[in-house]
């Protein structure tokens, strides 16, 4: 093993050893723990940014990830749990996990919702072994300002997501390659 590698295996050690550290629910493990910050978090969400209300009003479900923590350094990654919302009551419990390589050092926390805007998008995310954020991800805002306006609410893409009560070092949270399993908490 060279020593290039054996440093990326270290760094890529570091930063899942930094992600873990940082507590993404992983110490209460259990579905009340995950309800009670998904309820926190949604409060927050719609007291923060009013119209992220109409997103709810006129969504299928929505998933809400109440705590994802991000650290790299060269090779990244992130982890978090949540919950998905039906009719404002959690049916299933998900975690979030994103694997990155290349030019990147830090840490940083963040939550995200992705608002299921048909019955086809959140039937395809339920239904899949393990589903995949893509580009066709609409998002509606973030922590640098802004607010939902009338053009997001009726868009027509079938997920938007919402990423906000970001903190950290790293500059900037994406969603897109970041995988969603459901688990049994």
């Amino acid at each position: 093993m060279s020593i290039l590698s054996r440093r990326g295996l270290l760094a890529g050690a570091g930063a899942c050893a930094l992600a873990a550290g940082c507590n993404n629910g992983l110490s209460g493990r259990g579905a009340d723990t995950i309800d009670a910050r998904v309820a926190a978090t949604l409060n927050h969400l719609y007291s923060t940014y009013p119209g992220t209300a109409d997103l709810r009003d006129k969504s299928a479900g929505q998933l809400v990830m109440p705590l994802i923590t991000e650290a790299g350094f060269g090779i990244g990654g992130s982890y978090g749990r949540g919950a998905l919302m039906v009719n404002g009551a959690p049916i299933d419990y998900y975690s979030a996990t994103q694997a990155s390589i290349g030019f990147q050092i830090g840490a940083q926390q963040y939550t995200h919702v992705l608002f299921f805007m048909t019955n086809e998008a959140l039937f395809d995310f339920r239904n899949s072994p393990g589903w995949a954020a893509g580009a066709d991800i609409e998002y509606a805002v973030n922590d640098r300002g802004g607010n939902v306006s009338a053009e997001t609410t009726t868009s027509l893409s079938p997920v938007i997501a919402v990423v906000f009560g970001q903190a950290g070092l790293i500059a900037g949270a994406s969603i897109e390659g970041t995988k969603y399993t459901r688990i049994i908490p």
